[in-house]
């Protein structure tokens, strides 16, 4: 058994066929099935069902994938503790980003810094829900994510904090409020937005009792921002979210009583962690210490 079959059997895992595990990894398609054939005899065990061109794992194949991981996460972690010694000239840095507020706010300022000072980290970028950053983070298919606080079951850094505003059109009877309570806001039909901040306005309604008229959900923030802008529904989303230049099309309320929501960075585990993630955090949190009033602008 090799960490390369582990990392092939993961990639198969993760795309559900051999042809995008092969186009992911740079190989050829045989590579890869000769692979995971080679490691089914070695474990005595059928790690995938096939289907035509998908697969999926069998239920061993499941168990399996969660330790191939583990070991995958330390051996990279290995090869970053021997890397800072010879000064982190290499290595990989995998992350994962949610929505605009980690995406367009915070995460290109804080990369720029990174690769200024370590340029020969490979740094990967996956985006997603929130939701799906925590499961990257589970899987240990990233090595640190951005993600709402808090998180119990990580290690996590807390970055910034902001704000819940409540979004309506620019020419809703609502725009002319000065802030808005929750429940002014479930008389209209509302969208909810799942890139970054669903569960935390889910529970808002729900602990005050209150049940808004969810009539869209979007998974992406600009489309929430259209459907507001068009007149359609209401929202809530977070501040930094926000696009930094002025729609006319719609307006932004505080909400009453205000609601922070505070982001940072989160591992599985900060003992396993590897040198180039450590260095990450601690450069983003001392960027964002520093860089507050330009960032929540």
């Amino acid at each position: 058994m090799t960490l390369t079959q582990l990392e092939i059997f993961s990639r198969v895992a993760q795309f559900q066929g051999f042809t995008s595990a092969a186009t992911r990894l740079g190989i050829s398609q045989s590579a890869v099935s000769h692979a995971i054939r080679s490691l089914e005899q070695e474990l005595g065990v059928e790690l995938f069902r096939r289907h035509q061109a998908q697969v999926e794992l069998t239920d061993i194949g499941q168990q399996l994938l969660a330790r191939a991981r583990a070991m995958l996460g330390l051996a990279a972690t290995l090869e970053q503790e021997a890397a800072d010694a010879r000064g982190m000239k290499r290595g990989t840095l995998r992350i994962g980003s949610f929505g605009p507020t980690s995406s367009i706010r915070l995460l290109p300022p804080i990369l720029a810094q990174y690769r200024a000072q370590y340029p020969g980290i490979e740094v990967h970028i996956d985006e997603g829900p929130d939701r799906q950053v925590l499961q990257w983070l589970e899987e240990r298919r990233i090595d640190l994510g951005f993600v709402v606080l808090p998180q119990e079951r990580f290690d996590s850094f807390p970055l910034v904090q902001d704000q819940l505003l409540a979004l309506v059109p620019a020419g809703h009877p609502l725009a002319g409020e000065p802030q808005l309570s929750l429940e002014q806001l479930c008389q209209d039909p509302f969208v909810l937005t799942e890139a970054g901040s669903a569960e935390l306005v889910s529970r808002l309604f729900i602990g005050a009792g209150l049940v808004p008229n969810i009539r869209y959900r979007c998974s992406q923030l600009l489309s929430t921002l259209e459907t507001v802008a068009r007149g359609d529904a209401l929202s809530i989303v977070a501040q930094l979210s926000l696009p930094q230049g002025a729609d006319p099309r719609y307006t932004s309320r505080p909400l009453v009583p205000a609601v922070q929501r505070k982001i940072g960075v989160a591992v599985l585990d900060r003992r396993q962690s590897s040198p180039a993630t450590l260095a990450f955090i601690d450069l983003a949190q001392g960027l964002c210490s520093q860089a507050k009033p330009s960032i929540l602008r």
